[in-house]
Protein backbone atom coordinates (compact mmCIF):
# COMPACT_ATOMS: atom_id res chain seq x y z
CA UNK A 1 0.00 0.00 0.00
CA UNK A 2 1.45 3.77 -1.21
CA UNK A 3 1.99 5.78 1.89
CA UNK A 4 -0.32 8.30 0.98
CA UNK A 5 -3.22 6.13 0.96
CA UNK A 6 -2.05 4.87 4.74
CA UNK A 7 -1.55 8.29 5.63
CA UNK A 8 -5.53 9.07 4.21
CA UNK A 9 -6.64 6.18 5.71
CA UNK A 10 -4.92 7.25 9.13
CA UNK A 11 -6.52 10.51 8.72
CA UNK A 12 -10.25 9.09 7.87
CA UNK A 13 -9.86 7.12 11.33
CA UNK A 14 -8.50 10.01 13.35
CA UNK A 15 -11.90 11.57 11.88
CA UNK A 16 -13.68 8.49 13.06
CA UNK A 17 -12.18 9.09 16.75
CA UNK A 18 -13.05 12.97 16.71
CA UNK A 19 -16.49 12.67 15.57
CA UNK A 20 -17.12 10.04 18.47
CA UNK A 21 -15.41 11.92 21.51
CA UNK A 22 -15.44 15.70 20.46
CA UNK A 23 -18.84 17.81 19.51
CA UNK A 24 -18.05 18.70 15.88
CA UNK A 25 -19.56 21.67 16.23
CA UNK A 26 -17.35 22.71 18.50
CA UNK A 27 -13.80 21.40 16.88
CA UNK A 28 -14.95 22.63 13.47
CA UNK A 29 -16.58 26.10 13.64
CA UNK A 30 -14.57 29.36 14.48
CA UNK A 31 -14.80 30.50 18.18
CA UNK A 32 -16.08 33.55 19.47
CA UNK A 33 -13.20 36.11 20.44
CA UNK A 34 -13.40 37.79 23.22
CA UNK A 35 -14.21 41.40 23.34
CA UNK A 36 -15.27 41.06 19.74
CA UNK A 37 -18.13 43.31 18.39
CA UNK A 38 -20.63 41.71 16.03
CA UNK A 39 -21.30 44.83 13.90
CA UNK A 40 -20.07 43.87 10.61
CA UNK A 41 -23.65 42.50 9.39
CA UNK A 42 -24.64 46.15 9.50
CA UNK A 43 -22.29 47.20 6.66
CA UNK A 44 -22.94 48.56 3.30
CA UNK A 45 -22.72 46.96 0.43
CA UNK A 46 -20.96 47.40 -3.07
CA UNK A 47 -22.17 44.68 -5.67
CA UNK A 48 -19.71 44.11 -8.41
CA UNK A 49 -21.56 43.52 -11.65
CA UNK A 50 -20.10 40.75 -13.54
CA UNK A 51 -17.42 40.26 -11.39
CA UNK A 52 -15.88 38.58 -8.31
CA UNK A 53 -12.64 38.72 -6.00
CA UNK A 54 -11.98 42.45 -4.73
CA UNK A 55 -8.65 41.16 -2.88
CA UNK A 56 -7.11 44.61 -2.24
CA UNK A 57 -8.38 48.61 -2.38
CA UNK A 58 -6.67 51.82 -3.07
CA UNK A 59 -7.77 55.45 -2.86
CA UNK A 60 -5.74 57.56 -5.58
CA UNK A 61 -4.29 61.22 -4.10
CA UNK A 62 -7.29 63.21 -4.95
CA UNK A 63 -9.58 60.78 -2.90
CA UNK A 64 -11.02 59.11 -6.44
CA UNK A 65 -12.07 55.25 -5.46
CA UNK A 66 -11.65 52.67 -4.42
CA UNK A 67 -9.46 50.89 -7.30
CA UNK A 68 -9.70 46.91 -7.05
CA UNK A 69 -8.26 44.13 -8.80
CA UNK A 70 -10.92 41.22 -9.78
CA UNK A 71 -10.24 37.99 -10.52
CA UNK A 72 -10.81 37.94 -14.71
CA UNK A 73 -7.90 40.52 -13.79
CA UNK A 74 -9.21 43.63 -14.26
CA UNK A 75 -8.81 46.38 -12.28
CA UNK A 76 -12.04 48.59 -12.08
CA UNK A 77 -12.96 51.96 -10.01
CA UNK A 78 -15.91 52.68 -8.29
CA UNK A 79 -17.00 56.18 -9.76
CA UNK A 80 -20.00 56.66 -7.11
CA UNK A 81 -23.68 55.61 -7.15
CA UNK A 82 -24.47 57.09 -10.46
CA UNK A 83 -21.52 55.64 -12.58
CA UNK A 84 -20.70 52.56 -10.48
CA UNK A 85 -17.71 50.39 -11.47
CA UNK A 86 -15.89 51.27 -14.24
CA UNK A 87 -12.84 49.51 -15.93
CA UNK A 88 -9.57 51.37 -15.11
CA UNK A 89 -6.64 48.96 -16.17
CA UNK A 90 -5.27 45.48 -16.73
CA UNK A 91 -2.08 43.40 -15.83
CA UNK A 92 -2.14 41.82 -19.67
CA UNK A 93 -3.11 42.35 -23.41
CA UNK A 94 -3.35 39.13 -23.59
CA UNK A 95 -7.37 38.93 -23.08
CA UNK A 96 -9.52 37.30 -25.50
CA UNK A 97 -10.32 34.34 -23.18
CA UNK A 98 -10.68 36.80 -20.04
CA UNK A 99 -14.85 36.87 -20.50
CA UNK A 100 -15.85 34.97 -17.27
CA UNK A 101 -16.26 36.39 -13.72
CA UNK A 102 -14.38 33.72 -12.37
CA UNK A 103 -12.33 30.97 -14.01
CA UNK A 104 -9.01 29.95 -12.15
CA UNK A 105 -7.97 27.76 -14.63
CA UNK A 106 -7.01 31.10 -17.05
CA UNK A 107 -5.53 33.37 -14.33
CA UNK A 108 -2.17 32.64 -15.80
CA UNK A 109 -2.92 34.25 -18.63
CA UNK A 110 -5.17 37.15 -17.51
CA UNK A 111 -3.76 37.59 -14.86
CA UNK A 112 -4.80 37.99 -11.00
CA UNK A 113 -4.33 41.28 -9.57
CA UNK A 114 -3.98 41.00 -5.58
CA UNK A 115 -2.25 43.95 -3.49
CA UNK A 116 -2.80 47.65 -4.80
CA UNK A 117 -1.04 50.65 -3.56
CA UNK A 118 -0.64 54.40 -5.27
CA UNK A 119 2.66 55.99 -5.29
CA UNK A 120 1.96 59.35 -3.85
CA UNK A 121 4.89 61.16 -5.74
CA UNK A 122 4.19 59.49 -9.16
CA UNK A 123 0.24 58.95 -8.48
CA UNK A 124 1.02 55.62 -10.19
CA UNK A 125 -0.72 52.98 -9.15
CA UNK A 126 1.56 49.71 -8.68
CA UNK A 127 -0.72 46.10 -8.88
CA UNK A 128 1.18 42.43 -7.35
CA UNK A 129 -0.29 40.30 -9.76
CA UNK A 130 -0.34 36.81 -8.56
CA UNK A 131 1.00 35.32 -11.79
CA UNK A 132 2.50 38.59 -13.82
CA UNK A 133 4.51 39.90 -10.90
CA UNK A 134 4.83 43.73 -9.63
CA UNK A 135 3.03 45.68 -12.33
CA UNK A 136 2.43 49.82 -12.66
CA UNK A 137 0.12 51.38 -14.53
CA UNK A 138 0.09 55.73 -14.62
CA UNK A 139 -2.78 57.48 -13.08
CA UNK A 140 -5.20 57.61 -16.56
CA UNK A 141 -5.10 53.49 -16.24
CA UNK A 142 -5.08 51.24 -19.21
CA UNK A 143 -2.13 48.55 -20.02
CA UNK A 144 -0.35 48.34 -16.99
CA UNK A 145 3.33 47.52 -17.63
CA UNK A 146 6.35 45.07 -15.89
CA UNK A 147 8.36 46.26 -12.56
CA UNK A 148 9.97 43.04 -11.44
CA UNK A 149 8.90 39.76 -12.51
CA UNK A 150 11.82 37.69 -11.93
CA UNK A 151 14.11 37.45 -8.82
CA UNK A 152 17.51 35.54 -8.39
CA UNK A 153 16.54 34.11 -12.01
CA UNK A 154 13.48 32.97 -10.59
CA UNK A 155 9.44 34.06 -12.23
CA UNK A 156 7.41 35.30 -9.41
CA UNK A 157 5.27 32.46 -8.71
CA UNK A 158 2.65 33.65 -6.17
CA UNK A 159 2.89 37.72 -5.87
CA UNK A 160 0.82 38.21 -3.19
CA UNK A 161 0.89 42.29 -1.85
CA UNK A 162 2.65 45.38 -1.38
CA UNK A 163 3.56 48.83 0.81
CA UNK A 164 5.58 51.47 -1.08
CA UNK A 165 7.83 53.90 0.84
CA UNK A 166 7.91 57.21 -0.51
CA UNK A 167 11.27 58.10 1.99
CA UNK A 168 13.14 55.35 0.80
CA UNK A 169 11.89 55.35 -2.82
CA UNK A 170 11.43 51.56 -2.42
CA UNK A 171 8.56 48.80 -2.47
CA UNK A 172 8.04 45.96 -0.03
CA UNK A 173 6.45 43.17 -1.75
CA UNK A 174 5.39 39.55 -0.83
CA UNK A 175 5.85 36.35 -2.79
CA UNK A 176 3.83 33.85 -0.95
CA UNK A 177 5.42 30.85 -2.94
CA UNK A 178 8.25 29.39 -5.10
CA UNK A 179 6.60 26.58 -5.89
CA UNK A 180 2.37 26.62 -5.94
CA UNK A 181 0.70 28.97 -7.94
CA UNK A 182 -2.21 31.55 -6.50
CA UNK A 183 -5.19 29.40 -7.44
CA UNK A 184 -3.71 26.38 -5.46
CA UNK A 185 -3.39 28.94 -2.68
CA UNK A 186 -4.94 25.80 -0.46
CA UNK A 187 -2.03 23.32 -0.86
CA UNK A 188 0.27 26.15 0.42
CA UNK A 189 -1.36 26.07 3.59
CA UNK A 190 -2.25 22.23 4.18
CA UNK A 191 0.95 21.51 2.79
CA UNK A 192 3.10 23.59 5.16
CA UNK A 193 4.75 25.39 2.39
CA UNK A 194 7.20 27.59 3.41
CA UNK A 195 9.33 28.71 0.62
CA UNK A 196 7.42 32.56 0.53
CA UNK A 197 9.68 35.82 0.49
CA UNK A 198 9.91 39.29 1.89
CA UNK A 199 11.65 41.19 -1.13
CA UNK A 200 12.54 45.11 -1.34
CA UNK A 201 12.71 47.09 -5.03
CA UNK A 202 14.59 49.80 -4.82
CA UNK A 203 12.67 52.74 -7.62
CA UNK A 204 16.29 54.15 -8.05
CA UNK A 205 18.68 51.19 -8.96
CA UNK A 206 15.59 48.77 -10.33
CA UNK A 207 17.22 46.10 -7.85
CA UNK A 208 15.58 43.57 -5.96
CA UNK A 209 16.61 42.48 -2.52
CA UNK A 210 15.70 39.64 -0.77
CA UNK A 211 14.75 40.67 2.99
CA UNK A 212 13.28 37.28 4.52
CA UNK A 213 13.18 33.93 2.81
CA UNK A 214 11.18 30.72 4.33
CA UNK A 215 8.34 31.96 5.39
CA UNK A 216 4.82 30.28 5.61
CA UNK A 217 2.54 32.13 2.98
CA UNK A 218 3.53 35.80 3.52
CA UNK A 219 0.57 37.72 2.54
CA UNK A 220 -0.20 41.20 3.49
CA UNK A 221 2.27 43.93 3.61
CA UNK A 222 2.20 47.20 5.84
CA UNK A 223 4.89 49.40 6.93
CA UNK A 224 4.85 51.73 10.15
CA UNK A 225 4.23 55.28 10.36
CA UNK A 226 7.47 56.22 10.74
CA UNK A 227 9.08 53.95 8.57
CA UNK A 228 11.40 51.71 11.03
CA UNK A 229 9.56 48.36 10.92
CA UNK A 230 7.83 46.51 8.95
CA UNK A 231 5.32 44.14 8.97
CA UNK A 232 4.23 41.09 7.18
CA UNK A 233 1.31 38.82 7.43
CA UNK A 234 2.26 35.20 7.81
CA UNK A 235 -1.24 33.28 7.34
CA UNK A 236 -0.18 29.77 7.71
CA UNK A 237 0.96 30.90 11.20
CA UNK A 238 -1.81 32.77 12.47
CA UNK A 239 0.46 35.41 13.34
CA UNK A 240 2.09 38.93 12.38
CA UNK A 241 5.80 39.18 11.76
CA UNK A 242 7.62 42.02 12.56
CA UNK A 243 10.97 42.93 10.57
CA UNK A 244 12.48 46.54 12.02
CA UNK A 245 14.45 48.78 8.99
CA UNK A 246 16.11 51.39 10.86
CA UNK A 247 17.39 51.83 14.40
CA UNK A 248 19.23 49.78 16.57
CA UNK A 249 17.02 47.13 16.00
CA UNK A 250 17.55 46.76 12.41
CA UNK A 251 17.54 43.24 10.95
CA UNK A 252 15.65 41.64 13.13
CA UNK A 253 12.23 39.89 13.07
CA UNK A 254 10.06 39.01 15.94
CA UNK A 255 6.46 38.19 16.04
CA UNK A 256 4.27 41.21 15.93
CA UNK A 257 0.91 39.83 16.88
CA UNK A 258 -0.62 36.06 16.98
CA UNK A 259 -4.20 36.32 15.73
CA UNK A 260 -7.55 34.04 16.66
CA UNK A 261 -7.35 33.27 12.86
CA UNK A 262 -5.40 32.93 8.90
CA UNK A 263 -4.40 36.92 8.37
CA UNK A 264 -4.88 38.15 4.36
CA UNK A 265 -3.88 41.72 3.83
CA UNK A 266 -2.31 44.28 6.59
CA UNK A 267 -3.32 47.97 6.17
CA UNK A 268 -2.36 51.01 8.25
CA UNK A 269 -4.25 53.65 9.44
CA UNK A 270 -4.05 57.66 9.58
CA UNK A 271 -2.61 57.10 13.51
CA UNK A 272 -0.26 54.77 12.85
CA UNK A 273 -2.26 51.67 13.78
CA UNK A 274 -3.31 48.29 11.63
CA UNK A 275 -6.32 46.51 10.65
CA UNK A 276 -6.03 43.17 9.59
CA UNK A 277 -8.75 41.24 7.76
CA UNK A 278 -9.09 37.45 8.76
CA UNK A 279 -9.71 35.50 5.49
CA UNK A 280 -11.57 33.22 8.56
CA UNK A 281 -11.09 32.70 12.13
CA UNK A 282 -9.10 29.73 13.10
CA UNK A 283 -11.47 26.58 14.38
CA UNK A 284 -9.34 24.23 16.73
CA UNK A 285 -9.56 21.65 14.02
CA UNK A 286 -8.04 24.30 11.57
CA UNK A 287 -5.16 25.00 13.54
CA UNK A 288 -3.98 21.63 14.32
CA UNK A 289 -4.08 21.31 10.18
CA UNK A 290 -2.26 24.40 9.71
CA UNK A 291 0.51 23.10 12.00
CA UNK A 292 0.79 19.57 11.18
CA UNK A 293 1.88 19.30 7.51
CA UNK A 294 1.46 15.36 7.41
CA UNK A 295 -2.32 15.84 8.22
CA UNK A 296 -2.61 18.11 5.57
CA UNK A 297 -0.75 16.31 3.03
CA UNK A 298 -2.96 13.18 3.98
CA UNK A 299 -5.85 15.13 3.45
CA UNK A 300 -5.11 16.15 0.06
CA UNK A 301 -4.98 11.82 -0.81
CA UNK A 302 -8.36 11.94 0.06
CA UNK A 303 -9.58 13.59 -2.96
CA UNK A 304 -11.70 16.29 -1.83
CA UNK A 305 -12.94 19.24 -3.92
CA UNK A 306 -11.92 23.03 -3.14
CA UNK A 307 -14.90 23.96 -1.21
CA UNK A 308 -14.38 21.05 1.31
CA UNK A 309 -10.81 21.82 1.64
CA UNK A 310 -11.50 25.01 2.29
CA UNK A 311 -14.06 24.67 4.75
CA UNK A 312 -11.73 22.05 6.61
CA UNK A 313 -9.32 25.16 7.10
CA UNK A 314 -12.09 28.18 7.13
CA UNK A 315 -15.30 26.51 8.94
CA UNK A 316 -18.52 25.34 8.43
CA UNK A 317 -19.97 28.94 8.52
CA UNK A 318 -18.85 31.78 6.16
CA UNK A 319 -18.00 35.12 9.00
CA UNK A 320 -16.14 38.01 8.51
CA UNK A 321 -13.54 39.00 11.06
CA UNK A 322 -11.51 42.13 11.44
CA UNK A 323 -8.52 43.18 13.99
CA UNK A 324 -7.16 46.39 14.41
CA UNK A 325 -3.71 46.37 16.26
CA UNK A 326 -1.72 49.32 18.01
CA UNK A 327 1.58 50.00 16.56
CA UNK A 328 2.89 47.79 19.35
CA UNK A 329 0.74 44.70 18.63
CA UNK A 330 -1.71 44.82 21.15
CA UNK A 331 -5.47 43.55 20.02
CA UNK A 332 -7.27 47.37 20.60
CA UNK A 333 -10.60 46.05 18.72
CA UNK A 334 -11.98 43.19 16.62
CA UNK A 335 -15.32 44.02 14.60
CA UNK A 336 -16.96 40.60 13.25
CA UNK A 337 -19.97 39.38 10.89
CA UNK A 338 -20.26 36.11 13.16
CA UNK A 339 -22.92 34.57 10.77
CA UNK A 340 -21.89 35.87 7.40
CA UNK A 341 -25.11 37.79 7.45
CA UNK A 342 -23.70 40.33 5.43
CA UNK A 343 -20.00 40.08 4.69
CA UNK A 344 -17.70 36.85 4.42
CA UNK A 345 -14.30 35.79 3.83
CA UNK A 346 -12.93 39.66 4.28
CA UNK A 347 -9.44 39.84 2.93
CA UNK A 348 -8.60 43.75 3.63
CA UNK A 349 -9.89 46.62 5.91
CA UNK A 350 -9.04 50.35 4.47
CA UNK A 351 -9.91 52.64 7.16
CA UNK A 352 -10.81 56.15 5.28
CA UNK A 353 -12.43 59.29 6.66
CA UNK A 354 -14.31 57.16 9.74
CA UNK A 355 -15.68 54.03 7.80
CA UNK A 356 -13.88 50.58 6.70
CA UNK A 357 -13.49 49.68 3.44
CA UNK A 358 -13.39 46.13 2.98
CA UNK A 359 -12.67 43.65 0.18
CA UNK A 360 -13.10 39.98 -0.13
CA UNK A 361 -11.30 37.56 -2.53
CA UNK A 362 -14.41 35.50 -3.07
CA UNK A 363 -17.17 37.48 -2.72
CA UNK A 364 -18.53 39.67 -5.64
CA UNK A 365 -18.70 42.87 -3.16
CA UNK A 366 -17.15 44.82 -0.88
CA UNK A 367 -18.58 46.19 2.25
CA UNK A 368 -18.32 49.73 3.62
CA UNK A 369 -18.99 49.92 7.43
CA UNK A 370 -19.25 53.10 9.37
Amino acid sequence: MKSGVIAAATLLALFAITFALFNPQALFSPPRVPTSKDHLHAARILHLTGAVGPESLAFDAHGGGPYTGVADGRILKWEGDDRGWTQFAVTTSNRSDCVRPFAPELEHICGRPLGLKFDKKSGDLYIADAYLGLKVVGSTGGLATEVVTEVEGQPLYFTNDMDISEDEDAIYFTDSSTMLRRRQFMLVLLTGDKTGRLMKYDQKTKKVTVLLRGLAFPNGVALSKDGSFLLVAETTTLRILQLWLHGPKAGQVNTFAVLPGFPDNVRRNSEGQFWVALHAKGSPFAKWLSSNPWAGKAMLKLGLNFKQLHSSIAGWKPHATAVKLSDKGEILEVLEDVEGKTLRFISEVEERDGKLWMGSVLMPFIGIYG
